[in-house]
């Protein structure tokens, strides 16, 4: 069982609401945005443009581990991955629709079905690597809580950070974009993104602290997961 400083709180907060939304808002935008590549600076190397925005889902989860414990950010996470796949359903429904009637309208048809046309696989490979890179980062922040009786969130963070984003690029990026760019590039891109994402974890570590103290003292509660079962399909308080 989970053990928690708490002021008799009942159920969801608002709060706890409120980041389960962002989550899977930067959840479904970043598998969206995907796609669309960019060169860093003059350097031989790419990025997704979804590095803008997914690093925020880490942060989140690392708050809400910390927070409210393993269980209820399996809870967002799941919740992530419905929405995400419901997107990407749609998404391929909308791109099978018929052509339109009118020249300026097939262009823009056109081009929704190239982008959209990607993203049921890059969703497919998303969920997947999220899944897992999602609940690795939970474990470790979770178990380097309870080894550590809840001292050092930076290095707890940035730690659960590297481990979640490394399982997570090197799943995605294969089954995204295998076939479609060199093998090499693949390699470079995996190294870089989780560079820049642990990167982006270290800079905003000191306002995630701050949040995570504050997110404690007003929502009353503070979850150590002692005899917690690590099953990611098990979100249930026990």
């Amino acid at each position: 069982m989970s053990e928690k400083n708490t002021s008799g709180q009942q159920g969801l907060s608002v709060t706890f609401v409120w980041l389960a939304v962002t989550f899977c808002v930067c959840l479904v935008a970043s598998n969206l945005f995907v796609p669309r590549l960019w060169q860093v600076g003059k350097l031989p190397l790419q990025l997704s443009g979804a590095v803008l925005i997914f690093p925020i889902s880490y942060v989140i989860n690392d708050l809400l581990t910390e927070v409210y414990g393993y269980r209820k950010a399996m809870l967002v996470i799941w919740m992530g991955f419905a929405l995400s796949a419901f997107v990407a359903v749609a998404a391929q429904l909308v791109s099978w629709l018929p052509a339109p009637i009118y020249p300026e309208n097939q262009t823009v048809a056109s081009s929704f079905n190239t982008l959209f046309g990607l993203v049921p696989r890059t969703t497919v490979a998303s969920l997947l690597a999220f899944v897992l890179g999602s609940h690795m980062n939970a474990w470790v922040m979770s178990k380097m809580k309870v080894a550590t009786k809840g001292k050092g969130f930076g290095w707890r963070a940035i730690l659960s950070t590297v481990a979640g984003e490394l399982c997570d690029s090197v799943i995605f990026y294969p089954l995204a974009f295998l076939g479609v760019m060199p093998v090499g590039a693949i390699l470079s891109i995996i190294l870089t993104q989780v560079t820049v994402k642990t990167l982006y974890e270290v800079l905003i570590l000191p306002l995630t602290t701050v949040i995570a103290r504050r997110l404690k003292r007003s929502e009353g509660i503070d979850t150590y997961d002692y005899n917690v079962s690590y099953n990611p399909f098990i979100t249930k308080a026990e």
